[in-house]
């Protein structure tokens, strides 16, 4: 058989999909293969250039078939799409990822480890713990008490004041109502709990790794932001620079350019929306510190001065993230510029 050169496959749950062609892109192998053959149709090639789709289970295969000395190489599924041809099957899409994966300017995600991928798992609960106490304590305020006329202020104290009502039967809320909202109640306490055992867990593996350690040095950057980061990339350098990496956290503007003229607009949020809303927090709770204390940074308190706080905020996240990225490209600690001295 010609020797194969490149490999697409399109993944599935039971039935992958593989397109292969040799070094002048003559097609060699057009086939499907059940799940349990797969590893075992790898295993008997000589090593070549694999391309998948970056989508679930994609990791688990990348390292799978690495395995056996072939170059995998994942993609954004949006950047293959245009490689696919009309009356889309199986086929015609391992056809468009076998394509994909030899362009020049294809842009590759790197391979997770089993280590960074149960990290992010973590990060996922806890994220959905989140959401759904929200959606509960929402529900307790807007949904149910405010018909009342009982209303609380913001905050967990506030929140925490109107459950406290719940315990006692009282005239102003229905006996009925009462007990369906305890039950609310309850479920919150419930959530909240076991959103805080993983906060600790995920502060607490963070707090013993030296690279998470590193990062907690820069402003508003602290546990969480610091265990994500390094779940989500593994290798800083497939980004050319700090605002490449910033681009695809989506907190850059936007580049509107025609005839020579390029007006950047407002930021993309084209990005990691976890890790640009865990950025853009932590620079909100820096700032607050920062105008409640005195803001020590020059380039901060000029940039307060002149442009609205939450654009302020925005753009301090994205230096942030300029700075995480040369800290992971370099390998070196923070330096904080605004507080050293001035050279001689």
């Amino acid at each position: 058989m010609t020797k194969i050169s490149t490999i697409g496959v399109d993944l599935a749950k039971n039935v992958f999909q593989v397109h292969a062609i040799d070094a002048s892109g003559a097609v060699v192998v057009r086939r499907q293969l059940k799940r349990a053959s797969v590893e075992k149709f790898f295993a008997q090639l000589p090593p070549c250039l694999v391309g998948m789709e970056a989508c679930g289970s994609a990791h688990h295969w990348a390292r799978v078939i690495g395995r056996y000395d072939h170059q995998v190489r994942l993609m954004p599924p949006a950047y293959v799409k245009p490689y696919v041809k009309r009356n889309k099957n199986d086929g015609r899409d391992a056809e468009g990822v076998c394509e994909a994966v030899t362009r020049p300017t294809m842009r590759f995600v790197p391979v997770k480890s089993i280590a960074q991928q149960a990290t992010l798992a973590v990060h996922s609960a806890r994220a959905l713990l989140v959401r759904q106490r929200t959606m509960v304590a929402n529900a307790l305020r807007a949904a149910a008490l405010s018909e009342l006329g009982i209303v609380a202020a913001q905050g967990y104290q506030g929140l925490r004041g109107l459950m406290a009502r719940l315990e006692e039967p009282s005239e102003e809320i229905p006996e009925m109502m009462r007990s369906a909202l305890l039950m609310l109640a309850k479920h919150w306490q419930a959530l909240d709990a076991d959103e805080r055992v993983l906060e600790r867990q995920l502060a607490k593996a963070a707090r013993g790794d030296r690279d998470a350690k590193r990062l907690m040095e820069v402003p508003s950057v602290g546990p969480i932001i610091a265990s994500t980061v390094l779940a989500k990339v593994p290798d800083a350098k497939v980004f050319r620079s700090g605002r490449d990496f910033a681009a695809w956290i989506g907190i850059t503007g936007k580049d509107h350019g025609t005839g020579g003229k390029h007006r950047p607009g407002r930021i993309s949020k084209q990005g990691d929306r976890v890790l640009r809303a865990l950025l853009i927090s932590g620079a909100s709770a820096y700032l607050r510190q920062q105008k409640a204390r005195g803001v020590t940074d020059p380039w901060l308190r000029d940039l307060l001065a002149r442009r609205p706080y939450k654009v302020a905020m925005v753009a301090f996240a994205a230096k942030t993230a300029r700075i995480i990225w040369a800290m992971l490209v370099k390998g070196e600690t923070y330096r904080d510029r605004a507080s050293a001295p001035a050279a001689a």
